[in-house]
């Protein structure tokens, strides 16, 4: 439930919500696991802030534990499509494929105590008997998930492939400052401005 805020216009007292009032200063929140509903709400939002002014920053506030791949690449790729700048700001944990969310933003800050987490994709659901050559599909499927995934971290970082598959092996969380240094982050922040 959002909080309510009056506000006077030419038309009398007008109540709009808290998400209201961040949606025109052009701030869109991802607090949830990424999914289909929730990637199609942001990708509307998006288009919409575009659609009105092109040049015109937008900031994407992001504490996601991650979620599904093929909703995150779909989110990332508009946010990185976008004419209109865009600023990703961490404001919590941005997991899994909510750091490769954090790292479609031209700018991409942190708050001082705010930490991202990379790792390799893993392979969820496996439940009951599965055939060999289901296995193998699935671990395939795996693999080239791995390779985008990995891929994107090594482009927007600066490192090569190798020392991304290295820090994501396992469970790599970052705080802020180890962020900006790896390339994840460009900028430690005090606040969101």
């Amino acid at each position: 439930m959002s909080a309510r805020i009056l506000r006077l216009t030419s038309q009398g007292i007008r109540e709009i919500t808290t998400e209201d009032k961040l949606y025109e200063e052009r701030m869109i929140f991802i607090t949830e696991e990424i999914n289909s509903e929730v990637t199609t709400r942001v990708i509307r939002e998006l288009l919409c802030l575009e659609h009105e002014d092109a040049k015109k920053e937008i900031t994407i506030c992001i504490t996601s534990p991650g979620g599904e791949v093929v909703s995150g690449l779909a989110l990332y790729d508009v946010i990185r499509g976008m004419k209109c700048p865009v600023r990703t700001v961490c404001i919590g944990t941005a997991a899994s494929m909510g750091s490769i969310l954090f790292l479609a933003g031209k700018k991409r800050q942190m708050l001082k105590h705010s930490q991202v987490m990379i790792h390799d994709p893993l392979l969820a659901g496996l439940s009951g008997s599965k055939r060999a050559l289901e296995l193998e599909k699935e671990a395939m499927k795996l693999m080239e998930s791995r390779a985008v995934l990995g891929g994107i971290l090594a482009e927007r970082t600066g490192h090569t492939l190798e020392e991304v598959y290295e820090k994501t092996k396992e469970g790599c969380y970052l705080t802020a400052e180890e962020a900006l240094q790896f390339g994840i982050a460009t900028e430690v922040v005090e606040r969101i401005q």
